[in-house]
């Protein structure tokens, strides 16, 4: 048997849905632009990684050391989707993952957010992700909905502790203590991120 054919309405209903994906992408970018986000990082070039987690590069560059986290979010999207659209197409649950994330992206780099970051965290120097990082951490969080889609559940949750841990060691930050420290700030947990 050959592929879906072109013009079929089975195809024709993928591509409506992929086409979706791309414009919720792309309505994130021209938000952030319209938001004032710079488009790159203010030192004038792109790295593939910034390794300084609390240095001015980061989330600015196509990646640093919360990009696990948004694979992350992409693992918890996926179960989120599957567990309300079960039935529909992995297009139309790849698209409502893509609202979720661009509108974490979008008020993350809101000054509500960048406040509270700055003050109920140690991210003293946050000041909001450059346009490049947000569409990467949107395209890492597809990555990891993707991952999911096709890796056993127990080879996913495996690597989602595996990288709470390893950044949770590293920087002292992850994806649980970030929204911890949104949400209900501790000092204990400040202080021992600020002890790096």
């Amino acid at each position: 048997m050959n592929a879906v054919d072109a013009r079929s309405p089975v195809h024709q209903r993928q591509t409506v849905w992929i086409l979706a994906c791309a414009a919720i992408l792309g309505l994130q970018i021209l938000i952030l632009h319209w938001m004032g986000r710079i488009a790159i990082c203010e030192c004038g070039y792109v790295k593939l990684f910034e390794p300084v987690a609390n240095g001015p590069g980061n989330s600015q560059h196509l990646a640093d050391w919360y990009t696990p986290s948004h694979i992350i979010h992409g693992f918890l999207f996926y179960g989120l989707a599957h567990l309300v659209l079960r039935g529909k197409p992995l297009a139309a649950k790849l698209l409502l993952a893509l609202v979720i994330e661009g509108g974490w992206e979008l008020l993350e780099n809101s000054p509500v957010i960048i406040d509270r970051y700055r003050t109920a965290t140690v991210s003293l120097d946050y000041y909001g992700d450059s346009i490049l990082n947000s569409a990467m951490d949107t395209v890492f969080m597809m990555l990891g909905f993707l991952f999911a889609w096709r890796a056993p559940v127990a080879v996913t949750v495996v690597i989602a502790l595996f990288f709470e841990l390893f950044t949770g060691w590293l920087i002292r930050d992850n994806l649980t203590l970030n929204v911890l420290m949104l949400v209900w700030p501790l000092d204990a947990v400040k202080a021992w991120q600020a002890a790096i």
